[in-house]
């Protein structure tokens, strides 16, 4: 046990660090490519951040425990805005454009509805995967299309060096990665002593534990006034986790559907998501902060009740 906590701290400790590295990285990039800082986020940040969800929830699903991947990647949506989002709004107000979230909005609503819908008839099969995996293919062609619409003309780069831009963020995601990692094993053994269902440990300590880099990422963001940036990982975060994870997941091995634990997690995720649409001034303010957590805590609640 005294292993799981020192693991939890150690994870803590990197994902500050890789936080910082990997924003200066998709920064960089962005400039680099003369594409919108918010593009570059939802899509290379959002695929960067989210890889601790592939990673567990690819081996869970190769080891036959299907339902920690698929309770990692829709309780990881819950966090992203619920709980991440939520903090970072607490620290001060986000300048959050309708145009530019538009479709991450959309799609990562309209993600949780299709994953519901596939699971209907009590499982999520290989071809439900397919489906999934095909509109994570269609989301990234339209944001690949708007990048090209939107690419700036050349500018000079002062001090922008591509091989230093790599490094950058290779090494800023290598310590996510490490972070997220030894989160996930540190709450996941504490949660097994304790009899914990796997549902449960995939949504609540084991979705806390992968979501560290987009936690990282996007208070790392926030601090340095790069609200796009923060907003949009985010989003593309929970687009990235609904239809290329579980997508990859079901393709892997057919989930099968036990409980209430699902219902309730892409419930909470789709109401946190629709909490994040900005007002007339495009201003996300601590009040909207405030609803997130109280979202966060009744989703807590309901999935103690009815995924254990």
């Amino acid at each position: 046990m005294t292993m799981a906590v020192l693991s939890l701290l150690a994870g803590v400790v990197l994902a500050g660090l890789g936080g910082e590295l990997f924003l200066r990285g998709v920064l960089g990039f962005a400039r680099f490519m003369r594409i919108p800082a918010a593009i570059a986020a939802a899509t290379l940040g959002a695929f960067a951040t989210s890889s601790p969800e592939v990673f567990v929830s690819t081996i869970a699903a190769a080891k036959g425990e299907p339902a920690i991947g698929l309770g990692d990647a829709t309780g990881s949506n819950v966090v992203n805005i619920a709980l991440i989002l939520a903090v970072a709004l607490l620290i001060r107000p986000l300048a959050t454009k309708r145009a530019t979230i538009g479709l991450d909005y959309a799609v990562a609503i309209g993600a949780s509805g299709l994953i519901a819908l596939l699971a209907l008839d009590g499982v999520l099969s290989r071809l439900d995967g397919v489906l999934l995996l095909a509109g994570f293919a269609l989301w990234m062609g339209l944001h690949i299309r708007s990048a090209a619409r939107q690419r700036s003309e050349p500018e000079p780069l002062a001090g922008e060096r591509p091989w230093l831009i790599a490094v950058q963020s290779i090494a800023g995601m290598a310590l996510l990665i490490a972070a997220g990692t030894l989160v996930v094993g540190g709450a996941t053994t504490i949660a097994e002593a304790f009899g914990v269902p796997a549902f449960l440990i995939g949504a609540t300590l084991v979705a806390l534990g992968t979501s560290m880099p987009e936690f990282a990422t996007v208070l790392v963001a926030v601090l340095r006034g790069h609200d796009e940036v923060g907003v949009g990982t985010l989003l593309g975060s929970n687009v990235f986790n609904a239809l290329f994870i579980v997508g990859l997941a079901a393709l892997i091995a057919p989930i099968p559907i036990a409980g209430a634990g699902l219902w309730v997690a892409l419930g909470a995720g789709a109401v946190a998501v629709a909490l994040t649409w900005p007002g007339r001034t495009e201003l996300l303010g601590r009040l909207r902060g405030v609803l997130l957590i109280l979202v966060y805590a009744i989703t807590l609640s309901l999935l103690a009740v009815f995924a254990g």
